[in-house]
């Protein structure tokens, strides 16, 4: 059976429309169309009009397509479908969006964060396909997540579930999700960045150099310089991914022992760095978790790549 999909995916620089076809379960792209993020008045009104002119190209309307899915940064309301001013979206303020996308189209939308709309786009299409519960963490700049429960997404009372990023596991640390200590500081890209800015700059108060950062150039250090020297067999910074790992396997502890998930599937730096992190990771979780929902609980590289953000936004149309 085909299903017709619409998904528009909000960032930052970029937004895209995208066109989507579910035959049996597998999902293909049949169109899409991708365009700078610029003030919130032009972006709105490009993307109804991509919209609008992607319905006419393909002859989409409300007697055969099941729903148009928006993926956005938060903070939203996904209830009332509502964009409430996130931070990388200056002007979006209690933006109805889901309203002006139905109104404009007569069909149906939903609206969610895009942390968890791309678990429920690895859930459905990707790492976690074919389980009932089921955690995604991004583990890219920053570290967001989603949850599907009982195979269906849960968003919490107000759309704040999920948040591990923000949960703090020691009081000194990187700071991450604006706290010190937190699950961000320690497992993100800028996480890993601050932690080897930390121990080069040790180094370099003792007087030795660090042959991969020469210029002594500690804002230009990042997580894929210090992957690049560990897969190389550097010390430091195996030691920095190593702090990094094992603050990763405490935090996916808890989620382990709290939702007693069978799939946690993990994106971008996990994904890139596997051999790096998941020893350490593995022996924390080992050591902290219950043996019983640990061992039912498979922690696993994202699958969808690139593409998550275009099957994210039409997954959520896929679930209306």
């Amino acid at each position: 059976m085909k299903t017709n999909l619409l998904g528009i995916d909000v960032g930052g620089t970029k937004c895209a429309v995208i066109y989507g076809i579910d035959t049996d379960g597998n999902l293909e792209i049949a169109d899409k169309v991708r365009f700078d993020t610029t003030d919130v008045n032009t972006t709105l009104a490009r993307i109804i009009d991509e919209l609008k002119a992607m319905c006419s190209r393909h002859g989409l309307d409300a007697s055969n397509t099941k729903g148009v899915g928006i993926s956005c940064g938060g903070p939203l309301d996904s209830r009332l479908g509502v964009v409430m001013s996130p931070p990388n979206l200056p002007g979006w303020d209690n933006v109805p969006i889901v309203k002006m996308v139905e109104d404009a189209t007569g069909i149906k939308a939903v609206l969610q964060n895009d942390a968890n709309a791309c678990a429920l786009a690895e859930w459905k299409y990707g790492a976690g396909r074919g389980t009932r519960n089921m955690v995604f963490l991004t583990f890219g700049t920053g570290l967001g997540a989603g949850l599907v429960l009982d195979g269906k997404l849960y968003s919490g009372t107000n759309d704040n579930a999920g948040e591990l990023g923000h949960i703090r596991l020691s009081e000194f640390g990187p700071v991450g999700y604006g706290k010190a200590g937190s699950v961000e500081g320690f497992a993100s890209g800028g996480g890993i960045a601050q932690l080897a800015a930390s121990a080069v700059k040790e180094k370099l108060m003792m007087g030795q150099k660090v042959s991969w950062c020469p210029d002594g150039n500690l804002a230009g250090i990042t997580a894929k310089t210090v992957a690049e020297a560990a897969k190389a067999g550097d010390e430091l910074a195996i030691g920095i991914y190593r702090t990094s790992a094992t603050y990763l396997g405490k935090a996916l502890a808890m989620v382990i022992d709290m939702l007693n998930p069978e799939v946690i599937a993990i994106g971008s730096i996990f994904v890139r760095a596997e051999e790096l992190i998941r020893p350490f990771m593995q022996a924390a979780i080992d050591r902290d978790a219950l043996p019983g929902a640990a061992a039912v609980c498979k922690v696993k590289p994202a699958e969808l790549g690139e593409a998550i953000g275009d099957i994210a936004a039409l997954s959520l149309a896929a679930a209306i």
